[in-house]
C-alpha cells in the first residue's frame, strides 16, 4: 500500500537526507511494514504543497500511547504510529 502524508521543510529536509529515519504519527490511517510512505513538502506559509515529495519504505512499525503532543481525545481514540523506513 503506498500512504502519502505531508510533512514541514525543516524534517523534509531531514528526512531526504537521511538525517533522521523515523516519523510519529497519530494513528488515525492504515499502514504496515513492507508499505510505502510518500512524504510530501508542506509549507505552512503559503498553506501548499511544494511539489517535492519522496518515497520510503516502512521498515517497521509500533503502535502506542503517549500524552504530547496531540490532543487526549485523539490519542485515547487513534493511538500513534512509530514509523521507520529506509
Amino acid at each position: 500500500m503506498k500512504i502519502e502524508k505531508k510533512v514541514r521543510k525543516e524534517s523534509f529536509e531531514k528526512i531526504i537526507s537521511g538525517v533522521i529515519n523515523t516519523e510519529m504519527r497519530i494513528a488515525d490511517f492504515e499502514c504496515a511494514e513492507g508499505d510505502t510512505i510518500v512524504f510530501k513538502e508542506w509549507n505552512p506559509e503559503t498553506q501548499e504543497f511544494t511539489g517535492r515529495e519522496v518515497e520510503k519504505e516502512i521498515v517497521a512499525l509500533a503502535k502506542g500511547i503517549r500524552p504530547r503532543p496531540w490532543t487526549e481525545e485523539n490519542i485515547e481514540k487513534f493511538g500513534f504510529y512509530t514509523i521507520s523506513f529506509k
